[in-house]
């Protein structure tokens, strides 16, 4: 596994580094602060030809140390002022650490709504690939201040693996003030060992990981296996390292056994399909029969209109949208190429008679297997 894990890291041309609440409002290492530890090796890797983007947290943790507050705030609005106040300090400390090094960065901020947009999603990876182009480090963070919880990713963790789709990485590393996973949870159980190397992150019991481990941040070893796994679908490794380790990220770009290893799926989504499956958030559902269940799962086929039993909600053409059973459970979702109202009239009908009812026909398919992702 050694091997394999040196052979995953070389071949690593660009990285995400997702940098936790934990770490960037820590202590010192060695009388030196995250930023300029992170800056000093992202710079060794850039000049190693390495593109690097960050996804930082810690403007909200940042904003309740300058305001004086005890605790981190529990309303929306309350979260969206303070972080607010620390957004400023947070880039401002990204700026001066690269900037005494001769290196710049760049702020980008986020919301899901912008890469639940394909256009837009498209529009973000642009400027992100100009950024590497003209050797700006971008610095990405949720955008907290206008944030709500329909557009919020949920956390940065979250956030860093849909970014890897967004770069196209080849890696995901995410710092944080826990080592790695371990097979118990360490804060209960001393026997607790470190696991080196998860070969299928899909086999992992998330119901039984511990989702939050301090008051700073909003997720904890649960959020970051999530976010392992659809790193994974992207055929992207992800290792989860303990960021108040001095020179954590030069060890883990040099292949040592280092924090935990998540291996890529072999079988990984392409970028469009991985945007589908993990980026947008569907805006109805198709109640879809056995037949045409059966052939989306087992054929790789098309969603046919004779194959869809029914329509829930409203939406246009363009949008994703779930595939359920008559249960109602999601087994794909994929990009409708007509809106609700049109296959609320086509639903059951062959794919001939729908001139005959719309008065023209844009596509045979309710959903092209090209744009359909199953679960």
């Amino acid at each position: 596994m050694k091997d394999l894990r040196k052979k995953i890291i070389r071949k690593s041309r660009r990285i995400v580094v997702k940098v936790g609440s934990a770490v960037v409002a820590g202590p010192p290492v060695d009388g030196e602060h995250i930023f300029d530890r992170l800056a000093s090796d992202i710079r060794r890797l850039r000049k190693a030809g390495v593109d690097v983007a960050v996804v930082s947290s810690g403007a909200i943790a940042l904003g309740v140390r300058k305001l004086g507050l005890r605790e981190r705030p529990s309303t929306i609005p309350e979260r969206q002022a303070v972080a607010a106040v620390g957004q400023g300090a947070l880039m401002a400390s990204y700026d001066a650490a690269f900037n005494r090094l001769g290196e710049k960065a760049a702020q980008v901020l986020l919301t899901h709504d912008d890469l639940g947009s394909r256009k837009r999603f498209l529009n973000a990876r642009n400027t992100l690939l100009t950024l590497f182009r003209m050797g700006i480090v971008p610095v990405i963070n949720e955008n907290d201040t206008v944030a709500v919880e329909e557009i919020k990713f949920g956390d940065n963790d979250a956030l860093s693996a849909l970014a890897t789709n967004l770069i196209e990485a080849d890696l995901l590393i995410i710092l944080s003030d826990i080592d790695g996973l371990y097979d118990k949870d360490p804060k209960k159980d001393p026997s607790a060992r470190l696991v080196p190397v998860v070969e299928d992150v899909e086999s992992l019991r998330f119901e039984s990981l511990t989702a939050v481990t301090n008051s700073l941040g909003t997720g904890g070893i649960r959020s970051k296996c999530e976010a392992a796994r659809k790193a994974a679908h992207f055929g992207t490794a992800t290792v989860i390292a303990n960021g108040n380790m001095k020179g954590v990220l030069e060890r883990v770009m040099a292949g040592d056994e280092v924090g935990t290893l998540f291996l890529p799926k072999e079988d990984r989504l392409t970028g469009k399909k991985h945007w589908i499956a993990f980026s947008t958030r569907p805006s109805g559902r198709l109640f879809v029969d056995e037949g045409a269940r059966e052939a989306l799962l087992k054929g790789g086929k098309s969603l046919l209109p004779s194959g869809v039993k029914d329509v829930d909600g409203s939406f246009d053409a363009g949008e994703v949208v779930h595939c359920v059973d008559h249960k109602g459970m999601e087994f794909a979702r994929g990009v409708a190429n007509y809106s609700s109202t049109e296959i609320q009239k086509i639903k059951g009908l062959k794919s001939a008679e729908l001139e005959k009812v719309l008065g023209y026909k844009v596509y045979d398919e309710i959903i092209h297997r090209d744009n359909l992702v199953v679960l």
